[in-house]
């Protein structure tokens, strides 16, 4: 018997342009479209989720809204025979949490295909406590793997090592084998990121240049960059011949100072991530991989688990750098703490 309202965090605009989120409740049947209704267990914030929820325009124009890009529980309704109520399943990405009402919420409503039946060997919690973070990792390392970069091809760099997408990426790519060099601007953050497997863990400095030439000393055979800008110009300009660079965020800027040398001649790739609308197929496969042999062995350091109603005070913290990992959120009553 599906309940007649849920409960959410509502972002709300008013007529001034003043943005309030807030725990309530509201009816189910205001939940959008879609064949697929999931009754949340675990969701997990976001940097994307923090803009949502302090009223970035260019997350979300629409109010009221919910935010919360990721999604893990089981089907409560379904209209397609491939889900039936009970299925434990997990939803990240494409517009949910941005153009229509996400699952910092009891219940959150989709499309078929953007449902992914949660893979054996991974628990809804955990499913979440890696994420769109998580999926984004794996897309990179992925990019990676296909561009014939492997263990032994040399040190991989990845920047902004002690976020949410770094860490895993970490996790993942010293699991495999890699000798990972971890960069990060936080020394409180070394120490981590060596329990994590990264064989050397060096400031933002390190690979910093202020030359501007157009081709550096070749150190990385591949890399994961969360930063973009000026580290990412960086990170290409330092890789060598028919490397592999997987660019993923921008939180150092948008724009990409270099020139073609690093392309034309040294052969150097660089892979866009772009883990929102990453298809469907992929998604079923990277899944696969986090849950079996691509699963962090220090899941529990990389992500921490908290109660629905603590998330506020994370939201101000995420958007301010202060946030080392992630953060999952329990949504359900009763699910694992």
């Amino acid at each position: 018997m599906l309940p007649e309202q849920f409960r959410c965090y509502l972002v709300t605009k008013d007529d001034a342009g003043n943005i309030r989120g807030e725990f309530t409740h509201r009816p189910l049947a205001e939940l959008p479209a879609g064949e697929v209704l999931i009754r949340v267990a675990y969701s997990s914030l976001n940097y994307k989720d923090a803009l949502a929820a302090t009223g970035n325009p260019g997350v979300n124009k629409i109010f009221p809204h919910i935010p919360g890009v990721d999604a893990a529980g089981v089907v409560a309704q379904s209209g397609v025979y491939e889900f039936v109520p009970g299925d434990p399943v997990l939803a990240t990405g494409y517009d949910i949490g941005a153009n229509r009402w996400g699952a910092w919420a009891e219940y959150v409503r989709v499309p078929q295909d953007w449902v992914v039946p949660l893979p054996e060997g991974l628990t809804a919690r955990e499913s979440m406590m890696l994420g769109t973070a998580g999926l984004t990792a794996a897309l990179c390392v992925d990019a990676l793997e296909r561009h014939n970069v492997t263990p032994d091809s040399g040190d991989v760099l990845v920047t902004g090592a002690s976020g949410g997408v770094g860490g895993v990426a970490v996790a993942i790519l010293s699991k495999l084998g890699f000798r990972v060099v971890a960069a990060t601007g936080k020394l409180s953050a070394h120490e981590y990121l060596r329990r994590l497997g990264a064989a050397e863990v060096v400031g933002r400095e390190a690979i910093a240049d202020q030359t501007g030439k157009p081709l550096l000393p070749r150190r990385w055979s591949g890399a994961v960059d969360t930063v973009g800008g000026a580290t990412l110009s960086a990170v290409i300009r330092s890789t060598r011949h028919f490397g592999c660079v997987a660019a993923c965020g921008n939180a150092g800027g948008h724009d990409l100072p270099l020139t073609v040398y690093p392309f034309i001649l040294r052969g150097v790739t660089l892979a866009g991530i772009d883990a929102a609308q990453c298809p469907l197929d992929v998604r079923h496969d990277l899944w696969s991989r986090l849950a079996g042999p691509w699963k962090p062995e220090r899941l529990s350091e990389i992500a921490r688990v908290i109660d629905f109603a603590d998330l506020p005070p994370n939201i101000p913290a995420i958007l301010a750098g202060q946030l080392t990992g992630r953060v999952a959120l329990r949504i359900a009553d009763g699910a694992e703490a």
